[in-house]
């Protein structure tokens, strides 16, 4: 029998909830330092003294300063929305439900921080760099889950292709709207994306 989408985010135990709020307070706080200071001209351990912890926890949720600025917690929360996709779905048709339909979740509460997220992105080189093997990181995630759905191996050509489509096609997706301005369109252009894809790329 295929397997529906849920209707609500998956739940979270109470250590996890807690190190997500631990994160977002050191993101808060780096944000609000970056845009006083400028990127480079914060050190971390002002990061860790304005979120009120020490430069270890801060490194123990983000291994570098520009790990801070590009990780977030919804990978596991679209490998959860991808697993409960019918099995027979094509898996980019899988994959747009799964990243759409958590973008709808949280939009409203994401898109302040996307915002300074991308102007720190376009800003910033060391940013820009680390960024593509935080893809890589969240690629080999989804590629681990559409193997498993598929029966296929994760290193399986067809897997990794689709993968790198997909990523691909959000990446621009979102810098589009926000070169543009349109950030409120995030989602719509996301979703327009990757339905390119979904009907196989034909202009």
């Amino acid at each position: 029998m295929a397997r529906t989408t849920p209707t609500a985010p998956p739940k979270l135990g109470l250590r996890e909830r807690k190190k997500i709020q631990t994160r977002q307070a050191i993101r808060r706080a780096a944000y609000r330092l970056f845009e006083e200071q400028g990127y480079d001209a914060t050190p971390v351990d002002q990061i860790a003294e304005a979120a009120d912890v020490s430069p270890s926890t801060v490194f123990r949720y983000f291994p570098t300063k520009e790990d801070i600025v590009l990780t977030d917690e919804y990978d596991p929360l679209i490998v959860e929305q991808l697993r409960a996709r019918p099995l027979d779905e094509p898996p980019v048709t899988s994959l747009r439900h799964a990243i759409v339909g958590l973008i709808r979740q949280y939009a409203e509460d994401a898109r302040g921080e996307m915002l300074i997220r991308l102007t720190l992105i376009r800003q910033v080189p060391a940013l820009r760099g680390r960024m593509s093997e935080g893809l890589t990181q969240t690629g080999d995630m989804l590629g681990e889950v559409l193997a498993e759905r598929s029966g296929r191996a994760t290193d399986d050509l067809d897997v990794r292709v689709v993968v790198a489509a997909v990523l691909g096609a959000l990446q621009e997706a979102v810098f589009h709207c926000f070169d543009r301005g349109r950030i409120e369109d995030m989602e719509k252009d996301i979703d327009y994306a990757l339905e390119v894809l979904a009907r196989g790329l034909t202009l």
